[in-house]
């Protein structure tokens, strides 16, 4: 008995010790790596800020130094050609969700085996340069029976069509993913039953539940549209990007102070996608036929 209580109590003692040891070790190893992260998150950080702390402050270099910015709300053309490139970005979005909704919902609910061909084709604008797509676009449309190029009308059509084709990318990607969280065979099946046809079934079922997916891509498409330079430069002269790049020529303090100006709307456009997302884990809706 004495031996056993012994042992017991020495197996105890030793268990303390363990316990009383451990929660050092296991800061000695947590220390590093906190700091490891703490490292990588300032050096992001300071990745991310200092190139705008840079153009601020080129900005300011103007007499007097808010002259840059003042100078930005008594351009026309800036206001011109923002509200151009958002109208163009509008439009590609509607057109982009118009045609990938329909595709990425048919491939998932019917054609699973298509999914890799889908997914390779809307790749292409990754390997495809947009050099050779607007020269594509200009050798086929600007002649007869299409010539697109001959008017201002039809060379935004075609800038539409460009940006569409580069949209491909992110805009299927975040609908892929949207319709992955769901479970889209009993949400068709439920909305048939109660006698909705495919139209319905895409506009008052599938889409409110895609509302986060769509805005994701949305911003992508918008982003892209209004930073693209090399199409634009071809089809439409009036866009942002090339305005941007034609002030850098007369007024460099001015383009640094628009640049800022873009990306803080960018970031605007951030919070109000983040606004309309919030709470959206998405409420089925299946309706009937009325």
């Amino acid at each position: 008995m004495t031996g056993s209580g012994t042992n017991r109590l020495g197996q105890g003692i030793e268990a303390m010790q363990g316990e009383s040891l451990d929660p050092p070790v296991q800061r000695e190893r947590k220390s590093p790596l906190r700091f490891a992260w703490w490292a990588i998150f300032i050096l992001g950080i300071t990745y991310f800020f200092l190139p705008l702390i840079g153009t601020f402050a080129f900005s300011l270099r103007a007499v007097p130094p808010s002259s840059a910015y003042t100078a930005i709300l008594e351009d026309p053309k800036f206001f011109a050609s923002l509200g151009y490139s958002f109208v163009v970005g509008f439009i590609t979005i509607i057109i982009s969700i118009s045609l990938l909704v329909p595709t990425a919902f048919w491939v998932r609910l019917r054609l699973p085996r298509a999914r890799p061909y889908v997914e390779f084709v809307t790749l292409l604008p990754f390997v495809i340069p947009p050099i050779v797509l607007v020269f594509g676009l200009i050798s086929t449309f600007s002649r007869p029976p299409l010539p697109f190029t001959h008017t201002d009308i039809g060379s935004t059509a075609l800038l539409v069509f460009g940006y569409v084709v580069l949209s491909f990318p992110y805009m299927y990607r975040a609908i892929d993913t949207g319709l992955r969280a769901m479970d889209i065979q009993s949400l068709t099946e439920a909305a048939q039953s109660l006698g909705s046809g495919w139209l319905r079934i895409l506009i008052q079922v599938i889409l409110p539940n895609l509302r986060v997916a769509l805005l994701s891509g949305a911003f992508l498409t918008l982003a892209i549209v209004v930073g693209e330079f090399t199409i634009a430069t071809f089809l439409a002269r009036k866009v942002f990007s090339v305005y941007l790049s034609q002030l850098g020529d007369i007024a460099p303090y001015q383009q640094s102070a628009v640049a800022l100006v873009s990306f803080g709307l960018t970031w605007i456009a951030m919070g109000f996608i983040a606004l309309l997302g919030r709470g959206s884990r998405s409420r089925v809706t299946i309706t009937g036929a009325r």
